[in-house]
């Protein structure tokens, strides 16, 4: 009797893992406790896979072999917990196509940055003229592309949601950008056990393999001293030179990989801001291991369009410009695109406050926010945090009304920053929802 597959959500990586699952001969069964969106739903048809929307069936899902769940569902939801009694293993998309194929992989990971890093090292081996797949969370499924199969390489960008189902899996080149407190609601509120969670990256490798990370974060740093790591470790910083892969020097960017090479100057890079250094050194150096051209590498970084909803410019209206930073969900993230401003700003910022501290934004908000516009149907947090550190405290319910807002609010030269340091799903299906309703009541100003 074939073993049986149970995946549970039907989005992008559920739906892959069932086509996946199917082509490797398994029995699968798809269910979702939703509605399985039209495309999805066609795929599956298309596949001759069986599935349920609107239930879990417990009866039949109870009897699988192995259980494929996805990101969203949370460890602790009762239908797992019930598997987990049962012995029946649940693991992620991630870990079940990483059974299935032998190209490398590239995994990133980080409580910022991680999107715009694994896209710029896609561009970079796509550019080199390699067959390379782009996964993970940017939104496409892994297991679909290993199901596609002719790929040499595959740049995965992970969440700490994937990463928590992850057991076997090995990353050749681990990717680990920063670590700062985020989604705590999903880790009992303890920050180790999400740092435990971001260093499941470097799980199972070995000396063969490597581990890119940035040198300057204290909890990087601590984690790393806390035990032997087996893997080559490829550290870069903007602060310091000694013994790191990447460095910057007098504006130069050097990469000190097997030789020395000054890549470029920083001034050239396509992505600006200070963060954005640290994105452009980890995917230089992960070039470097991949034996990328230099030439490739620099072109890479300077011709680089970056990522929608992460510091997306999108029209000047009368002198004052609009930034959609959707996909800034925690505080972290805000730091960056605040900083890297060099203009007044009119901030938007809200949603669900997934245990946001916000007081390490109060001596940039001071220094560059003219006004607070809170977008999101409970905003007393952000009031409370903000309303003594601005002289404009502003609420909102509609992004139509918070554009509107901003727009009053801001002087000729400002920029109007939605960059919301929380998550959506109060008043947005996810964060690309409210980013693209950011753009167009934008343009209908």
């Amino acid at each position: 009797m074939k073993e049986k597959i149970v995946i549970l959500g039907a989005g992008e990586s559920g739906t892959g893992s069932a086509i996946l699952a199917k082509k490797q001969g398994f029995g699968v069964f798809v269910s979702d406790m939703g509605q399985i969106k039209p495309k999805y739903k066609e795929i599956l048809e298309k596949a001759k896979i069986r599935f349920e929307e609107g239930n879990h069936n417990e009866d039949e899902i109870l009897i699988a072999s192995e259980v494929i769940k996805s990101p969203g569902i949370h460890e602790n939801a009762p239908l797992v917990m019930k598997l987990r009694e049962k012995n029946i293993p649940v693991i992620s998309e991630i870990e079940f196509a990483g059974r299935y194929t032998n190209a490398v992989k590239i995994c990133i990971t980080g409580s910022n940055g991680k999107t715009t890093t694994t896209n710029l090292i896609w561009h970079m081996l796509n550019k080199a003229g390699k067959k390379v797949a782009l996964t993970g969370n940017v939104g496409n499924s892994f297991a679909m592309a290993v199901a596609e199969g002719g790929y040499d390489y595959y740049v995965i960008e992970l969440s700490s949601f994937q990463l928590d189902g992850m057991f076997k899996f090995k990353a050749d080149i681990a990717i680990l950008l920063n670590i700062t407190p985020d989604h705590l609601d999903r880790y009992d509120h303890k920050l180790q056990n999400y740092v435990d969670s971001k260093f499941r990256v470097t799980q199972n490798q070995t000396k063969s393999d490597y581990l890119i990370y940035w040198a300057d974060d204290p909890i990087i740093i601590t984690e790393l001293s806390k035990k032997e790591f087996g893997m080559t470790l490829l550290p870069f910083s903007v602060d310091n030179k000694e013994n790191m892969t990447a460095y910057v020097e007098n504006d130069e960017l050097i990469i000190d990989y097997q030789h020395k090479t000054n890549l470029m100057t920083i001034h050239d890079l396509a992505l600006k801001g200070r963060h954005n250094i640290y994105n452009s050194m980890a995917a230089a150096i992960a070039g470097k291991v991949l034996n990328i051209r230099k030439d490739v590498i620099r072109e890479s970084l300077a011709d680089f369009q970056g990522v929608e909803h992460r510091l997306e410019p999108v029209i000047t209206v009368c002198g004052i410009n609009f930034i959609n930073d959707s996909k800034a969900t925690n505080v972290n993230s805000v730091w960056y695109a605040l900083e890297c401003m060099e203009t007044d700003i009119v901030w938007i910022a809200g949603g669900i406050d997934k245990g946001n501290d916000y007081s390490e934004l109060f001596q940039l908000v001071k220094k560059k926010v003219r006004a607070v516009v809170c977008l999101g149907k409970d905003n007393k947090k952000l009031i409370e945090a903000f309303r003594d550190k601005v002289h404009t405290v502003v609420e909102t319910a509609s992004m139509e009304e918070a554009v509107r807002t901003s727009y009053y609010l801001a002087a000729k030269g400002d920029t109007v920053l939605l960059s919301p340091a929380c998550a959506s799903f109060d008043l947005f299906t996810n964060y690309e929802d409210r980013g693209r309703q950011f753009k167009n009541a934008v343009r209908n100003l």
